[in-house]
C-alpha cells in the first residue's frame, strides 16, 4: 500500500497560501469597515452643509464649528488620536502650519476652528470637492496669478475676522524639519492688520517615534497612500499653537523670515514633547 508523502516544502507552501488568504480576507473586512465609515462621515458632512445651509454663506466664521465636527469624524475613521499641547486660540488670525500629509486638514481642523486654503484640483474631486467648497475651503491654482486674487480675498476675510489656514511650505515633508516657506499670502495679514498664528503638527507611532506611514511623500499615489493609512495602527497626531506674531512693522520678507524661524523652533519643541527621544 502506497502512502502519500507530504514534504516540508508542500506544507510551507500550503501555510503561506492559507496565511495569504487570511491576510487578504482581513484586509477586505478592514477596507469595507473603513469605507463604510468614510461614506458615513461624508454623508454627515453633506447633511451639515445642507441642513444648516452652509453653502449660502460658506465662509461665515460660525460655520467653523461644523467643519471641526466633520474633521473629528475623519480622524476617528483614519485611526488618528489627537493630542493638543497648550491652548488652541480662537482669535481672528491668518493661520499657518507645517505640511506632512493630506491628513493634516482633518487633524488641524479637529483642533482649530479655521477654513482651509487648498490646491484648485481638489475642487474638481467627485463629492469631496463640493463638500470642501460647501465647508468654506478656498482654492488656489498653483503657479498662476490666482495667488494674488486669493491673497486679496483672504485679506477681506481677515478684515471680517474670518480665520484662514494655509501651508506655506506648499508641499509635504516627512515631518522631520520645516522646508522653505513661501510667504506671498502672508501679505494678507499685513494688509488686514491681523496676526499670524502658527500651529505645528507631528505624527507619532506606537514606538514614540515619528510615524513613517502618515507622511504623503515621494512617488506614492494617493490611492496607494490611502490604503496604507487604512491599514496603519493607531497614530497620535500632536498639535501645538505658538504665540501669535503681530504683522506691525513687518514687510512680507521680514514676516516670512520670522514665521519660518518660529516654525523651525516650534517644531523642535513639539518633537521634544511628543517623541520619546529628540530627533
Amino acid at each position: 500500500m502506497l502512502c502519500p508523502v507530504i514534504s516540508d516544502q508542500s506544507m510551507t507552501q500550503s501555510s503561506v497560501t492559507e496565511s495569504s488568504s487570511l491576510n487578504s480576507m482581513s484586509k477586505f473586512f478592514l477596507y469595507s469597515k473603513k469605507l463604510l465609515a468614510v461614506v458615513a462621515a461624508i454623508t454627515q458632512g453633506f447633511y451639515l452643509v445642507f441642513r444648516h445651509r452652509l453653502y449660502k454663506d460658506p465662509n461665515n466664521p460660525c460655520n467653523t464649528r461644523y467643519v471641526q465636527h466633520f474633521c473629528r469624524q475623519l480622524c476617528e475613521v483614519f485611526n488618528l488620536e489627537i493630542h493638543v499641547h497648550g491652548v488652541i486660540p480662537r482669535e481672528p488670525a491668518l493661520w499657518v502650519s507645517n505640511h506632512i500629509s493630506w491628513l493634516d486638514v482633518a487633524v488641524l481642523g479637529s483642533g482649530a476652528r479655521v477654513f482651509f486654503l487648498a490646491k484648485a484640483e481638489i475642487e474638481k474631486w467627485p463629492l469631496l470637492g463640493k463638500l470642501a467648497k460647501g465647508g468654506g475651503t478656498l482654492f488656489i491654482q498653483r503657479g498662476s496669478g490666482d495667488s494674488v486674487k486669493i491673497k486679496q480675498q483672504i485679506t477681506e476675510f481677515l478684515k471680517q475676522d474670518i480665520p484662514v489656514l494655509f501651508f506655506p511650505e506648499a508641499t509635504t515633508s516627512d515631518g522631520l524639519r520645516i522646508k522653505k516657506i513661501y510667504g506671498r499670502i502672508l501679505a494678507a495679514a499685513i494688509e488686514a492688520n491681523r496676526p499670524v498664528q502658527i500651529c505645528l503638527i507631528c505624527y507619532v507611532n506606537q514606538d514614540g517615534q515619528l510615524d513613517l506611514v502618515a507622511p504623503f511623500i515621494n512617488d506614492i499615489s494617493f490611492a496607494d497612500h490611502v490604503k496604507k493609512v487604512l491599514e496603519m495602527p493607531k497614530v497620535k497626531a500632536h498639535l501645538m499653537a505658538l504665540p501669535a506674531i503681530s504683522p506691525e512693522g513687518h514687510t512680507v520678507e521680514t514676516l516670512t523670515q520670522e514665521v519660518h524661524t518660529k516654525m523651525i523652533e516650534g517644531l523642535a519643541q513639539l518633537h521634544q514633547i511628543a517623541l520619546k527621544s529628540p530627533t
